[in-house]
């Protein structure tokens, strides 16, 4: 079962432009990927450019190896010939109160950092909560 969450990226008008991500959002592994792997405003925006993916740090990518040699990188439903582009919301506020059912959300934010949100998606009674990523780097 995925643990389904969104990332995304404010720009410099506040607008929020984000991917949906299916495999393993809980901070204690996408959050650390993100903070290693893709810790640059332009890393993170070639990340989203390439729409909705099931992992954005996988080996496999549909059975398809990476141009440029590197062993892992996001496993994005393009890959496999959908059409799943980025989704552009006007605020934060927006990208937040969208009903997808993403458990998490991450935003990097203009400030050049990540931002973690537990959405409570199975919780009525609670608003969405920022919470820490753990510190330390995965493997790979």
């Amino acid at each position: 079962m995925g643990t389904r969450a969104r990332i995304g990226i404010q720009l410099s008008d506040n607008s929020v432009l984000s991917v949906y991500h299916h495999w393993d959002g809980y901070p204690q592994w996408l959050g650390r990927i993100l903070n290693t792997h893709y810790n640059t405003k332009e890393k993170v925006a070639e990340l989203i450019d390439g729409g909705d993916m099931s992992s954005c740090w996988s080996d496999s990518v549909w059975g398809k190896s990476f141009a440029d040699g590197r062993k892992y990188g996001p496993e994005t439903y393009a890959d496999r010939g959908e059409d799943c582009p980025p989704r552009l919301d006007d605020s934060i506020f927006e990208f937040l109160e969208k009903e997808n059912n993403e458990e998490y959300a991450y935003i990097w934010t203009v400030n050049n950092v990540w931002k973690a949100i537990n959405m409570n998606q199975f919780d009525d009674s609670k608003a969405p909560e920022t919470i820490e990523i753990p510190y330390g780097a995965l493997a790979c």
